[in-house]
């Protein structure tokens, strides 16, 4: 059985027609995004709501329930797809701490030096699309576009598609319209690029902080996993995770901890040599 969050509202009406309103009006206003040939290219002809779906994790503990939106006919799903391509364009980031595969984490990890008191635990931020708020991305992206020097037309237009695309936070569940009030879409083509951009300010802001309080000796993230290095005689794992706790009120890491100097993460099981 669906659980409907707090911060979600359950309707009887399907508010498509409206959304794909809202969609022909943001794309008859952004003459300098889109050449007015190509309009009808961002424009689902025969829109329906979103639906859900749910996957049952077998690889984890208790085996819970992953929910799949398919977004695919959704009204903003074409215009998702290319605010992507827009934000590439306009606001590129920089994935400073980010691995791109196993391999490259890898990489990565064969250039950190080892010590006896080196350790690794692996974090993991709780439902990150539904927690991400989409005030603070906002702000954020309109931030990335005024010292990129975007053009002030231009950046309207990309917060334009940002607040129609992230309004239309909704899928159908047994006859009933489920409607987000916070976060990011799931499903929506957009919500990757979103959560990055916040995630990434959120790193670029206090990661230098909590890198220096806990002598941190490396940081990777894959998408929202988190892969920590540091020295055990210096820090413990209980103070690093409340310190990460207390970054965003919207923001809830999990920990898990190396057994046997042994971690899983990602597909990789991470073998660290035994002490001396």
């Amino acid at each position: 059985m669906l659980r409907v969050r707090r911060l979600c509202s359950v309707s009887t009406s399907n508010p498509t027609k409206t959304f794909q309103s809202q969609v022909r009006k943001t794309i008859n206003h952004s003459p300098n995004l889109i050449p007015p040939n190509s309009k009808w290219k961002l424009i689902n002809l025969t829109p329906s709501a979103p639906s859900i779906k749910g996957l049952i994790k077998l690889h984890k503990p208790d085996h819970p329930i992953r929910s799949v939106v398919n977004w695919r006919n959704a009204p903003a799903y074409k215009l998702a797809k290319s605010f992507n391509q827009k934000i590439t364009q306009y606001a590129p980031l920089p994935y400073t701490f980010n691995v791109s595969n196993s391999t490259d984490l890898i990489n990565q990890l064969l250039q950190t030096p080892l010590t006896p008191t080196t350790t690794f635990a692996s974090l993991d931020i709780t439902n990150t699309y539904s927690n991400v708020p989409t005030s603070d991305t906002r702000k954020i992206l309109e931030n990335i576009t005024l010292n990129n020097m975007v053009d002030p037309d231009i950046r309207q237009e990309l917060l334009s598609w940002f607040d129609t695309i992230t309004k239309q936070n909704y899928f159908l569940h047994n006859n009933n319209t489920i409607i987000q009030k916070e976060g990011l879409a799931m499903g929506a083509p957009s919500s990757s690029i979103l959560s990055e951009i916040f995630l990434q300010h959120i790193e670029h802001t206090h990661l230098p902080r909590l890198t220096m309080k806990h002598r941190l000796i490396n940081y990777f993230r894959y998408v929202d996993d988190i892969l920590l290095v540091y020295d055990s005689s210096h820090t413990d794992i209980i103070s690093i995770l409340n310190d990460f706790n207390s970054i965003h009120p919207n923001l809830t890491f999990r920990d898990e901890l190396e057994q046997d100097n042994k971690l899983n993460f990602l597909d990789l099981t991470i073998h660290k040599p035994p002490r001396a």
